[in-house]
């Protein structure tokens, strides 16, 4: 990037470090951004540095969040006896879109993966054990992602909580909504097969 100004040539850079950005949208950001008026752009690196400096994990349910519990573990009108284990932030917030759950939460940060080398103790599984032990929780829904590591992570999961009692579930899986039978592989017609339920 010798042919850039030293400016260019490092945004370009750290752009490229961004999950799923390579050094065509890298360039395509930069040139973007030198086009933007000033106070546009300053609005942006603000933003960046107020999530760096304010943004904290809740240390209840490990959500990103500014304040401490984070509003979901504060909000007394949440369903205590109900808690949804997800993977990452991200999940939690498709869990909220659907407006349809109003229990309480606890995030992951990750699954397990043993190629990765990612077991048991880097996950926030210890955490989740001590939340259950507080008696609170009746049921616990593994929403984890449908893939190997997701599903690992649901079994090794529930392995754990059977002998506390607790009932566990799984989230169903199956065909999306507006879907063509013909275009759905193997694994989501048996797995939408087996989560079938009566009708009428």
């Amino acid at each position: 990037m010798a042919y850039y100004p030293e400016p260019v040539a490092r945004l370009i850079e750290a752009l490229q470090r961004l999950p799923g950005i390579g050094p065509k949208t890298a360039q395509r950001l930069t040139f973007f951004l030198l086009k933007r008026p000033v106070e546009e752009v300053r609005e942006l690196s603000e933003s960046l540095l107020a999530v760096k400096d304010r943004i904290v994990s809740c240390r209840t349910c490990f959500n990103v969040t500014d304040e401490d519990p984070c509003r979901i573990c504060a909000d007394p009108t949440r369903d205590a006896q109900l808690l949804c284990v997800v993977e990452e932030p991200n999940d939690l917030l498709a869990m909220e879109r659907t407006g349809e759950y109003r229990g309480r939460y606890h995030v992951l940060l990750g699954a397990l993966s043993p190629l990765d080398g990612i077991g048991p103790d880097d996950l926030k599984v210890k955490e989740l054990l001590v939340r259950l032990e507080g008696g609170e929780t009746t049921e616990v829904i593994l929403a984890t992602n449908p893939n190997v590591e997701g599903e690992a992570t649901a079994l090794y999961l529930a392995k754990l909580f059977r002998p506390l009692g607790i009932r566990v579930t799984r989230i169903a899986r199956g065909l999306p909504v507006g879907g063509d039978l013909e275009y759905a592989d193997q694994v989501t017609l048996s797995k939408a097969l087996e989560g079938r339920r009566e009708i009428g």
